[in-house]
């Protein structure tokens, strides 16, 4: 995903510059108007930045990751992982490849624009976390990713062969058969923690209230048509009053707008 330093032009790099700041400031007031969403930025950068250094390859010009996109998209949400694809870069460019500064906005658009694609086309839609429908969500991602990276080659100084961009291309099926392996089980795992008490409280803060929408989804798969889900507003304003005093006054609210 990374593009080898030296191969776009300074011009092409400042639009791309400007196209990611635009991108990234489409997207600041939903980060800033949720509290939460910055613990799970944080997070959404550091499982990102694991797992890129955890495992890497040099494919032509351009270089191969395990991004582990689409688990920390299900798990902290869209937002927070956009925002975390952008902070995972810098860290890694400003700690261990001080040259990628120069390519920090080319390799977000490489990852973020595949993303924004997902999320509006399949994530919103997706009516449950499913072996074939992570399969769906990493095959387009990565076919995003492959292209993106297609992009740049064919805008380099030097373009690129088109048999160097297919041998980049081939590589990341590798990907997509091992990543929702990893997806499947770190869902498990969140599924897990919901049952301790403290896997409750860690929950509500760090994981996408999408999940919310999923549980509510599942339950009407599983032949639950009656609301289910006010059944837990009691415990879930008991274990967070303190991090939302307001949510005592709204409890009747909020258990009135579940039953309905």
């Amino acid at each position: 995903m990374h593009i080898e330093i030296g191969i776009i032009s300074p011009e092409k790099l400042a639009y791309a510059g400007v196209a990611a700041t635009a991108l990234l400031g489409a997207h600041t007031m939903g980060l800033l108007k949720s509290p939460t969403a910055w613990l799970r930025t944080a997070l959404a950068a550091f499982f990102f930045s694991v797992l890129m250094q955890a495992w890497h390859l040099p494919v032509g010009l351009s270089e191969l990751h395990l991004v582990g996109a689409m688990p920390v998209y299900l798990l902290f949400g869209f937002i927070p992982t956009l925002f975390g694809f952008g902070l995972g870069l810098l860290v890694q460019a400003l700690v261990f490849e001080p040259q990628d500064m120069a390519h920090l906005a080319v390799n977000f658009l490489s990852l973020a624009v595949p993303l924004v694609t997902v999320h509006h086309t399949l994530g919103k839609k997706m009516q449950g976390i499913s072996v074939a429908n992570v399969l769906k969500l990493d095959a387009v991602y990565y076919a995003g990713v492959t292209l993106m990276v297609g992009f740049w080659l064919s805008i380099s100084n030097d373009a690129a062969p088109v048999a160097d961009w297919a041998l980049f291309a081939a590589s990341y099926t590798s990907l997509v058969a091992v990543e929702p392996l990893l997806t499947i089980g770190l869902v498990a795992l969140a599924g897990r923690l919901r049952g301790t008490r403290v896997g409750q409280r860690l929950l509500t803060a760090c994981i996408d209230e999408g999940l919310l929408r999923r549980a509510a989804r599942h339950g009407k798969l599983l032949g639950v048509n009656e609301p289910f889900l006010y059944q837990v507003v009691d415990m879930i304003v008991n274990e967070n009053v303190c991090e939302n005093q307001d949510q005592r006054g709204k409890q009747a609210y909020i258990t009135r707008a579940q039953t309905l």
